[in-house]
C-alpha cells in the first residue's frame, strides 16, 4: 500500500515522462493541488489551459472545465480523471431551452456563466466566471443581457451594474444556494469579530450580510492580504482548509457544513494517479462544430477580461 507522498511522487514523475500538464480547481483536495502545475478558479484555469505547451492535459475538477480546456486547446488530448465529476448547475439548462428563451429576448446579449456545457456555449455570445462577470458585463456594448444559468450571480452583477438590465432565469448552484441568513447568524455568534467572505453564488440576502463578496480566488486573496485574523468562509469548505495551510497564523471557519460540493469531492488522488498512468479517466471528445461555436463566447470572455 502506497503512502500519499509516494503516490504524489509517482504522479510528478509520470507527468514529466508523458508530457502531461495537470490543472486543478481550488476546490480539489489538498493532496491533488500539491501535484498540479496550475491551480485556481475557473477563469484562471481557462486562461492557463490556452497557454500550456504540453500535449496532454488532465483537468482535475469537473466536466465543464475539461470541456473548456478542450475548446481552447483542440489539438491537445484532454482528460477528466473521474468521469462522474459533473456539475449540477451546468446540467440545469440545455441548448434547446435557451434557444427558446432567446426567441423571447432577441435583443439581449446572451451571457453564459462558465458553469455550462460546451453544447450550450455554442449559442451564447460571451462567457463569464464569478471573478470576471461584473467587469465583462460592464464592457458589453448592450444594456440588455440574458444571464444564465445562475440567478444569484446574476443578481450580484445586476446590483453592481444598475445601468444594465439583466434577464435572469431560475437556476444556480444548489450548494451555495442552500445557505440562508440563519446560517450567517449562527456563524457570527460562534465566531464574533470574524469577517464573513462569501461567494456570489449565494443568495442575495446572504451576500448582503457579508463583509466581502467575491470569487474563490477573490475570497482567498482577500483573506491572505487582510490585516484581520479571523474569517468565516462562505464557499466550498475546502477553501477553509487551503487557507489554513497558506496562513497558519490566521483562523478560518466555515459558514456552514452544508457547503460541500459532491462533484468536486468525486475526484481522488488515486483517480488522478490512475489517469496519469493511462489506466482510467475519460478523454474529452468534442466535435469540430462544437469546438468552433463554443470557442466564440470563451474567446470573447478572454478578450473582454484582459
Amino acid at each position: 500500500m502506497k503512502t500519499i507522498a509516494e503516490i504524489q511522487n509517482e504522479i510528478l514523475r509520470l507527468k514529466k515522462e508523458k508530457d502531461i500538464c495537470i490543472l486543478a480547481h481550488s476546490y480539489q483536495a489538498r493532496e491533488i493541488l500539491e501535484v498540479a502545475d496550475f491551480t485556481g478558479d475557473s477563469y484562471k484555469l481557462s486562461v492557463d489551459a490556452a497557454n500550456v505547451k504540453n500535449q496532454n492535459i488532465i483537468m482535475s475538477g469537473v466536466r465543464f472545465m475539461a470541456e473548456t480546456c478542450k475548446i481552447l486547446s483542440p489539438e491537445k488530448r484532454v482528460f477528466l480523471p473521474n468521469p462522474d465529476a459533473g456539475c449540477q448547475m451546468a446540467d440545469q439548462m440545455d441548448k434547446e431551452l435557451i434557444s427558446e428563451v432567446k426567441k423571447q429576448y432577441p435583443d439581449h446579449t446572451v451571457v453564459a456563466y462558465i458553469n455550462t456545457t460546451a453544447d450550450l456555449k455554442t449559442i451564447c455570445d460571451v462567457c463569464v466566471t464569478s471573478s470576471s462577470a461584473v467587469d465583462i458585463c460592464k464592457k458589453i456594448d448592450n444594456d440588455k443581457l440574458l444571464f444564465i444559468p445562475d440567478c444569484n450571480l446574476g443578481a450580484f452583477v445586476q446590483k453592481q451594474l444598475p445601468d444594465k438590465s439583466l434577464k435572469l432565469l431560475s437556476g444556480g448552484c444548489p450548494i451555495h444556494a442552500c445557505v440562508n441568513p440563519d446560517d450567517v447568524k449562527k456563524a457570527r455568534e460562534l465566531h464574533p469579530g470574524a469577517e464573513l467572505l462569501v461567494h456570489p453564488e449565494c443568495k442575495p440576502e446572504v451576500c448582503e450580510l457579508a463583509d466581502y463578496v467575491g470569487s474563490t480566488s477573490g475570497i482567498m486573496n482577500y483573506a491572505i492580504n487582510s490585516d484581520k485574523k479571523d474569517f468565516i468562509i462562505g464557499t466550498e469548505i475546502s477553501i477553509q482548509e487551503h487557507l489554513q495551510y497558506i496562513c497558519p497564523n490566521k483562523n478560518f471557519y466555515y459558514l456552514t457544513n452544508k457547503l460541500i460540493c459532491p462533484n468536486m469531492r468525486t475526484t481522488t488522488l488515486y483517480d488522478l494517479y490512475h489517469c496519469v498512468k493511462g489506466e482510467s479517466g475519460e478523454e474529452i471528445i468534442l466535435s469540430d462544430d462544437t469546438i468552433r461555436d463554443a470557442k466564440k463566447c470563451i474567446d470573447e470572455m478572454i478578450r473582454l477580461g484582459n
